[in-house]
């Protein structure tokens, strides 16, 4: 407020004028009042520089939403300069010119105010002369039809005639958020009074139309409040129409935002469901991996014990009398590690069809396998015994039989390496395979059609792979074969040699089936700790099968939570979308209630402009029989005054008539002197 009033000081020094005293002490109390955003100079008189000081401060004001300027003698210049500076005010929302005798120049000034401002709600304009001159009111009612701010007009004493009337109608058609027009004590007239009625028919806002003291009949009057009654109606339940729907837009709206929360919850929830299957099956998977690892561990035992004992079946071999019993234990070793070899690849085969039954081709390809490889392992047991047989032979016979035969069980231990080579390729394929199919178990539950594509190439790599693993255990066979034959041509000509040799070399193998018998209890002794120590992998192995069924019953429990969770997402889904078609039906059965008030409203306004035209055509009507009276009035009036001229002029004939006989009289009596 203070920066207000220096600045009101300034604008008035530049100008050359003193700041009105009055104006400052206004402005003082202001400041100390607290009515701090009403600017009230009413009843105080304001020279031209103050007006214009005011208007230029006025133009961005933000402080005064009220501006009381009554009774202020301001001329018309210094209107004009107020009115140009509350153009460009976008706060003030009252404004109070009453009683300024606003002529031509303010009323130009306001139809401009009118036009640019859009913040002025309500303008009192009583005791002014803006009616006077026409075309500037014309100037000032085109401001106000294109006004879209503006609710309450007081025009009240403006001295507007029927034509001011005529072009203020104009106004008010193209205005519509005028609420209240005062425009009592003016000259409208009959034919103003006419055009505002015919106007109200095309403004449905005007609520309050004052027109008391303007001359005009009861009738019109009459009309006028009933369109007002009318229009006041017609506002009230547009109002009650607004203030449901939007009740109802804002019921619809939370029902929306509920819902919307309610499913993104439940979306939430069976997010996390799905994490913590995903962390399950991780977790499930790294144990199998884990229990992979160890299976692994105990094959790279069951490896190194096949391996020790190849050593001493090498060893075992030097032996003369008592190798047969050696190779039997051997033999037994074998077969219960084959016996092993086959538990363990059926307990893979039903833990695999356990996991998914979409493998069992794939597992049974693999058994198929399996059963080949054991086969080929009895092959090569039946051809290790018939050369053990032969070496014992040849041992019985001749010392030099031993080199020979150990040849031939390097040749053996090569050809079994080779075995082994392939059973380990053929190994790593099937831990290949066995990682393909841990990824596919994990993919299973995002992408279903994937991991059956997945499957039948990963069928088709095996199919290969089988393929070519018979092919390399044919060619196996083959070198097999020619490898013995070479080994009987050899063996042969050992024979021959060894008979010649035989009775030398006895004493020495008798020695040497001592150490060999002493040798035997020692393998003997490391085979039952070898047991010991197979018996001990079959056990932690079943512990490790047991482990894994109960991670698949977890894995299938697991699935069988998500498939009912989905089951309830797509229930509560459904619930959701049957309220929300309720809700509709309900909306639409109030919309469709909203158009039949729609439907009466057009019904009682095409009634009510039945009603106006019948009743505008019993007032013309009424006017021809009152101009047919008022002419017969004029008629009889005529007559009236004939016959009195007549009247008249008898009288004054019998006047004269009268005073003619008694002038007459007077002169033919005769005088009695002169008798």
């Amino acid at each position: 407020m203070e920066e207000f009033r220096r600045s009101y000081c300034r604008l008035c020094k530049d100008s050359g004028a003193e700041p009105q005293e009055v104006v400052l002490k206004q402005l003082h109390d202001l400041r100390e009042g607290h009515h701090k955003s009403k600017l009230d100079l009413a009843t105080q008189s304001l020279s031209i520089d103050t007006c214009g000081a005011l208007g230029k401060l006025l133009q961005n004001d933000i402080l005064f939403s009220v501006v009381l300027l009554s009774d202020c003698m301001m001329s018309e210049e210094g209107s004009k300069l107020l009115i140009q500076g509350l153009c460009s005010n976008t706060v003030v929302r009252y404004l109070d010119l009453k009683g300024n005798n606003l002529r031509a120049i303010g009323a130009e000034a306001l139809g401009k105010l009118l036009r640019q401002n859009k913040s002025i709600q309500s303008l009192i304009l009583e005791w002014n002369n803006l009616g006077m001159w026409e075309e500037s009111f014309s100037l000032f009612c085109e401001g106000l039809g294109a006004n879209t701010t503006l609710q309450q007009l007081d025009l009240r004493n403006n001295q507007i005639n029927h034509k001011g009337a005529e072009e203020l109608v104009m106004a008010l058609k193209n205005n519509s958020t005028l609420l209240d027009i005062d425009l009592r004590w003016n000259n409208i007239g009959l034919l103003g009074g006419r055009a505002i009625v015919n106007c109200l028919s095309s403004n449905k806002t005007l609520r309050k139309l004052e027109l008391a003291g303007n001359n005009i009949p009861g009738d019109i009057l009459k009309a006028v409040e009933q369109a007002m009654e009318y229009n006041l109606d017609r506002q009230v339940s547009l109002q009650e129409n607004h203030i449901r729907t939007y009740v109802l837009s804002k019921e619809v709206q939370n029902l929306k935002e509920e819902k919307s929360k309610q499913f993104l919850n439940l979306m939430d929830t069976i997010d996390k469901q799905r994490e913590e299957i995903s962390r399950n099956c991780r977790s499930s998977a790294v144990r199998i991996g884990q229990l992979q690892e160890t299976l692994n561990e105990r094959h790279s035992i069951i490896k190194s014990l096949k391996a020790k004992l190849q050593m001493t079946e090498a060893a075992l071999a030097l032996s003369e009398q008592k190798v047969q019993d050696l190779n039997e234990l051997l033999t037994t070793a074998q077969q219960e590690q084959i016996n092993l070899a086959q538990r363990q690849s059926k307990e893979l085969k039903l833990e695999q069809q356990e996991a998914a039954d979409r493998e069992s081709k794939l597992l049974k390809e693999l058994t198929a396998s399996n059963e080949r490889n054991v086969l080929l392992h009895n092959q090569v047991d039946e051809l290790e015994r018939k050369s053990k047989m032969q070496q014992e032979r040849l041992f019985l016979t001749k010392q030099e039989l031993t080199n020979i035969t150990a040849e031939l069980k390097l040749r053996l231990t090569q050809a079994e390496e080779r075995l082994e080579m392939e059973k380990r390729r053929f190994k790593q394929s099937l831990e290949d395979s066995e990682s393909l199919r841990l990824k596919e178990i994990e993919r299973m539950s995002r992408h279903m059609e994937e991991s059956e594509r997945c499957l039948q190439e990963r069928i088709q790599k095996l199919e290969t792979v089988r393929i070519s693993l018979e092919e390399e255990v044919n060619r196996v066979k083959k070198t097999v074969l020619a490898e013995r034959g070479q080994a009987e041509e050899e063996m042969m000509k050992a024979k021959n040699q060894v008979r010649l040799e035989m009775q030398q070399r006895m004493t020495h193998l008798e020695e040497k089936i001592r150490l060999m018998s002493q040798a035997r209890d020692e393998v003997q002794e490391y085979c039952l700790q070898q047991k010991q120590a197979v018996a001990e992998s079959q056990a932690k192995s079943n512990q490790m099968s047991l482990q894994m069924e109960g991670l698949r019953r977890q894995l299938e429990e697991l699935q069988q939570e998500l498939i009912n969770k989905e089951q309830e997402k797509v229930t509560e889904v459904n619930k959701v979308r049957i309220e929300l078609q309720e809700q509709i039906g309900h909306l639409q059965a109030e919309r469709t209630a909203q158009e039949g008030l729609k439907e009466k409203i057009a019904t009682l306004e095409r009634q009510i402009k039945v009603m106006s035209n019948s009743h505008r055509e019993a007032l013309l009507d009424r006017e021809s029989e009152n101009a047919s009276m008022r002419e017969k009035l004029r008629l009889k009036n005529a007559e009236i005054n004939r016959l009195r001229e007549e009247e008249a002029q008898r009288a004054s004939f019998l006047q004269n008539a009268i005073l003619a006989y008694v002038q007459g009289s007077s002169l033919g009596t005769p005088n009695p002197d002169k008798c």
